[in-house]
């Protein structure tokens, strides 16, 4: 019995190994097939779901539209037009949170809308459930030098990002340091060094966990989360970069502050675009589509830009007014531009006592304000939700990058602002109803 086993285990053995082979033997067109299979049966389970609740459409209309739209977002050529449908939130519906001691100065939305990590000036790092607003998680800030021994930052939080899959959130500090986390325990994971300046932008490629940062040293790294590994170093802008952004294309975008360009990176040809058209200094960046981005400087001016483009689409000059700033008329500085994504739906931010809503016009080339929702504070980071059902502001007392300003009477919070009422029954009859 013995040698029967003995001899039969070596051919039991070549016959695994022949069908692991021929498994794995699958041409380029065959895994393309298999994959487009995969996708389609996982956007069917998807639409179905949808169809049952909304009792509308067959399942293969929606996927057929859902093709569309993927095919579209990815040429950049996606934009829902739901700017028209956006009304005026009621004052008393938007939600202020307060947990942070000093101003918040970013924030960032889960894939899934249901929750939101901000962090601020004191270098604590907060989850919060949006439904409830409570606070689940909260990393306190500790003193400089205490980083390898406490769990957060110990100096301002400049940015932070959160993969597309929720898995890890990423945060980035004034003392060079870059710290992911287990988005789900806020459990501390790795810590990234490298950058020479603070870090001031933080952006996953979405459908990975390859990270981009950019930092006050002016240069822009690229870095593996998922293996703690450092990938790159990438250099061109002249000033501090003082924002990032980026999609599913393995590139990113740039805000150069006081270099008056804004970039956009392509990381596997080591290349970059140069963009221009701002006078002063530009503070924030977004991007809207794969194609088109928006960036807002403190010189008032908010752009909207197309990735073909080295200069802006459209420009609205002094887009939150002007203050008396010892008797001279300057510009509000915008703090923070968001886009929802794939949309013609933008929001401003600034210290003038109100966020702006805007409108992209057909082809990108016109900026027409919507409507103002006020708040009092400076706007450091604006995120609308997946669904664009709310936008959430991160509001302090000063400005994200310094002191130059002081408001008294704002609170350090998160504002969550309702963009759609809720109806208690739709009404058929209704105009726009769908």
């Amino acid at each position: 019995m013995l040698t029967h086993a003995c001899l039969c285990s070596p051919l039991l053995g070549r016959r695994r190994r022949e069908a692991a082979e021929e498994e794995v033997e699958e041409t380029p067109q065959e895994k393309k097939l298999r994959l487009a299979k995969q996708y389609l049966e996982e956007l069917r389970q998807l639409e179905e779901e949808r169809a049952e609740e909304e009792e509308e459409l067959e399942p293969a209309d929606l996927i057929g539209d859902r093709l569309k739209e993927d095919v579209l977002e990815q040429k950049g050529r996606l934009q829902r037009l739901v700017a028209k449908d956006v009304r005026p939130p009621d004052p008393a519906r938007i939600r202020v949170l307060r947990g942070h001691q000093l101003p918040v100065t970013c924030l960032v939305i889960s894939p899934d809308d249901r929750f939101i990590f901000s962090s601020s000036k004191d270098g604590s790092l907060i989850k919060w459930e949006v439904d409830s607003g409570k606070r689940l998680c909260v990393v306190p800030g500790g003193k400089k030098g205490t980083e390898e021994r406490h769990m957060g930052h110990a100096s301002h939080v400049l940015c932070m990002a959160i993969s597309s899959d929720g898995k890890y959130l990423a945060t980035g500090d004034r003392n060079k340091l870059i710290m992911i986390w287990d988005a789900a325990t806020c459990k501390r994971l790795h810590i990234f060094t490298g950058h020479r300046d603070a870090v001031s932008g933080l952006s996953f490629r979405k459908g990975t966990h390859q990270l981009y940062s950019a930092s006050h040293d002016r240069c822009v790294k690229v870095w593996d989360v998922a293996e703690n590994a450092y990938v790159e170093t990438l250099f061109g802008h002249q000033d501090v970069i003082t924002g990032l952004d980026s999609l599913s294309r393995e590139c990113c975008v740039t805000a150069g502050g006081r270099d008056g360009t804004v970039r956009l990176w392509k990381i596997p040809e080591e290349s970059q675009l140069v963009f221009s058209g701002h006078q002063g200094s530009i503070d924030c960046i977004q991007l809207i589509n794969e194609e088109h981005m928006v960036s807002g400087a403190d010189d008032g001016s908010l752009a909207l830009w197309g990735l073909t483009k080295k200069k802006p689409l459209a420009l609205a000059q002094q887009a939150h007014g002007e203050q008396d700033s010892q008797g001279l008329q300057q510009p509000y500085w915008i703090s923070a531009v968001a886009a929802l994504r794939n949309s013609d739906l933008l929001a401003t931010g600034s210290h003038s006592g109100s966020v702006k809503l805007w409108k992209c016009g057909e082809g990108f080339r016109k900026l027409e304000h919507l409507l103002d929702i006020p708040l009092v504070g400076f706007v450091n980071s604006l995120k609308f939700s997946a669904a664009g059902d709310f936008l959430v502001a991160g509001i302090g007392q000063e400005h994200r990058l310094g002191r130059w300003w002081r408001i008294k009477e704002a609170k350090n919070s998160i504002c969550i602002i309702p963009l759609k009422q809720k109806t208690t029954a739709p009404n058929p009859e209704s105009p726009g109803s769908s």
